[in-house]
């Protein structure tokens, strides 16, 4: 929670919308938070830099998918990631320290 209240507070995290869909459906069924709570914490986050996939993005994630063999989503998250200038993701479910096109994957809980 440090880094996200640090990125809150300079103003400098990016998030896809795809990662607050995500976050809302994770949080809601497998850690079974209150809805109500959870579209909260998704208006918080949703204050940072927002990045919307259009086609084009989808194409490029099916690529990066193809070239790589990750999940189409952790593919989209990724290239939107690029896209914006983020050089480093954020993820418990990819594989910490792997660089996918210039985007490094961290996992923060480790």
């Amino acid at each position: 929670m440090d880094l996200i209240r640090e990125h809150l507070l300079n103003r400098t995290g990016t998030v896809s919308l795809q990662v607050l869909q995500e976050y809302f459906v994770a949080a809601t069924r497998k850690c079974h938070l209150d809805p109500g709570l959870a579209r909260n914490k998704v208006q918080i986050y949703g204050t940072f830099r927002l990045v919307e996939p259009v086609l084009d993005d989808v194409l490029t994630a099916i690529q990066v998918h193809r070239l790589h063999t990750i999940s189409y989503w952790d593919a989209l998250i990724l290239h939107t990631a690029k896209k914006s200038g983020c050089g480093v993701v954020l993820s418990e479910d990819m594989n910490h320290g792997q660089v996918i096109d210039g985007v490094r994957i961290v996992n923060p809980f480790l």
